[in-house]
């Protein structure tokens, strides 16, 4: 989950971030679930291998491979559902690959991109006519990574975006969002025959996304299954799966930048999807934030003008501690990571100090195992509060799945907590043995045969120039050693999960799906 910019540097990094809003909207009526609402879908770009080749920077080259297809891009609007059931649409990017090369033709693989999380309301994936519109990079990235390589690509936009009826989006709702994504897919198959360039699919599916998207996956690939839909393998990448023990870190101090935007979107969508979270929004937003925030994302601001412009605050819970917190306001003992959570603090916050007193006080007394000194990953049988409520209900242990799958992320990240999440669910699923792999890019190589080498390689290389940049960029300016070395530290913190670690990890997604 993340705030999102792109860096054009050693793997080029797709977007991160996403919202909600507030209320319901007018859908199509007398359609079911993953129907097409326009028959004829509309092809937005049509690009020649050799053309797009020559468009893209030899970071995105690097981490996605050259273009062996050229790519038509086309628009498809769908019909889904909302938190609670309504009845809705959605749009999606349909990409195909075009071209006379053997990897271009014939039945192709589908794979089912789940993006990450985005302010912006307009945000869409299939347009690619205004290099203004939030999704353009991204699009070219994963239009770079799969369908360039001979994939079907269908990338959804989500409820509540583009020109989306829902009037909030079902931020982090399993439930919703795998059925978003699989009603994008049947309306896609609906689509392939009816294009420009008419596309047959081949019985191979595959799924990724990043951040926001990896939750997406992997609660799309455990409806899938459910619903007995074979998936080839499937790749979430730096997700928060156990929400529950995520949102109880963050809770209990561990606080980590754009909480303020996550915290906005979990508890509207937690309010869209239960209706117990508050009864007007100043219940546990303050005041000066409170009015007009279930209509603030997906919105017109990226992250940093909603904080410029004094719609959300920089710090989520006030520097001034509940009763019997001050020993975790913030948490500490965590090296460079402290300053980071320190940043989540401050005055003036989002969230009011009765929330969190109330919310700590129910993790307490009846924690999650998965922050046990010696983990069992058991959720509480039956949390109290009912942000920890929501949490447990989208948290995403409790499956196993059947299909091979590829868990990526960093041991850096402090938005999507590594230990709590990839490598938890790595742990949970330790019986599956190689069917589960587990990719910390940051990490070294674990032999000559390690089939990640040179991605690990790679990370390391671009984290260690990130921080003596800056740290020599501070030192110009006066700062101690000790000073520029604990900024330069904080700073690589910050951009970690949204800028360093999602180039690498879907290179390492390009080099997996190829194994099948």
């Amino acid at each position: 989950m993340k705030y999102t910019q792109y860096l054009t540097t050693a793997a080029i990094t797709a977007t991160l971030l996403a919202a909600c809003g507030g209320g319901g909207g007018t859908a199509p009526k007398n359609l079911g679930r993953g129907e097409l609402i326009e028959s004829t879908p509309t092809r937005i770009q049509s690009v020649s291998a050799t053309d797009f080749k020559s468009s893209l920077s030899a970071d995105v080259i690097l981490a996605a491979g050259a273009p062996v297809c050229g790519v038509d891009v086309n628009y498809i609007k769908y019909t889904t559902v909302g938190a609670m059931g309504e009845a809705t649409d959605a749009t999606a990017a349909l990409m195909v690959p075009t071209g006379s090369d053997p990897r271009c033709t014939g039945p192709r693989p589908i794979v089912l991109y789940a993006h990450g999380t985005i302010p912006h309301k307009k945000y869409n994936l299939a347009n690619w006519t205004d290099r203004t519109n939030p999704a353009f990079y991204e699009s070219v990235f994963i239009a770079a990574s799969f369908a360039a390589q001979g994939y079907i690509l269908v990338a959804p936009n989500y409820a509540g975006y583009d020109s989306s009826s829902l009037s909030y989006h079902p931020y982090m709702n399993a439930d919703q969002q795998s059925k978003d994504m699989m009603d994008a897919l049947a309306a896609a198959k609906t689509a392939l025959p009816k294009l420009s360039s008419p596309t047959t699919a081949s019985s191979k599916l595959f799924i990724t996304g990043y951040s926001q998207g990896g939750s997406v996956t992997m609660a799309t690939q455990r409806a899938l299954e459910a619903a007995n839909i074979p998936v080839t393998a499937s790749a979430p990448q730096s997700g928060v799966f156990l929400l529950l023990a995520q949102l109880d870190a963050v809770f209990l101090g561990k606080v980590s930048d754009a909480a303020p935007l996550f915290g906005t979107m979990l508890a509207i969508s937690a309010q869209k999807s239960f209706g117990n979270l508050y009864k007007q929004p100043s219940d546990i937003f303050e005041d000066a934030y409170a009015a007009g925030i279930e209509n603030l994302v997906p919105g017109n601001f990226s992250y940093g003008d909603l904080i410029n412009n004094g719609k959300l605050p920089r710090a989520l819970f006030s520097s001034t501690p509940p009763a019997g917190l001050g020993d975790i306001t913030p948490a500490k003992g965590d090296g460079d990571f402290d300053t980071l959570y320190a940043a989540g603090f401050g005055s003036p916050n989002l969230l009011k100090n009765s929330v969190r007193a109330s919310y700590v006080e129910d993790a307490r007394a009846r924690p999650d195992g998965a922050l046990a000194s010696t983990p069992n990953y058991q959720l509480p049988a039956a949390p109290t509060h009912p942000f920890r409520m929501t949490g447990k209900a989208f948290d995403l242990r409790g499956w196993t799945p059947k299909a091979p799958m590829l868990l990526c992320g960093g041991r850096g990240d402090a938005m999507a907590i590594y230990a709590l999440n990839t490598a938890a669910m790595k742990t949970i699923w330790k019986d599956l043995g190689p069917q589960i792999t587990e990719l910390d890019v940051d990490s070294n190589p674990s032999g000559a045969t390690d089939p990640f080498a040179q991605i690990k390689l790679g990370f390391a290389q671009r984290k260690n120039a990130v921080y003596q940049e800056q740290f020599e960029s501070l030192k110009s300016l006066g700062r101690t050693d000790s000073n520029a070395a604990i900024t330069a530290a904080a700073y690589v913190r910050s951009i970690y999960h949204p800028l360093l670690v999602p180039g690498f990890c879907g290179a390492a997604v390009n080099a997996y799906f190829r194994n099948f």
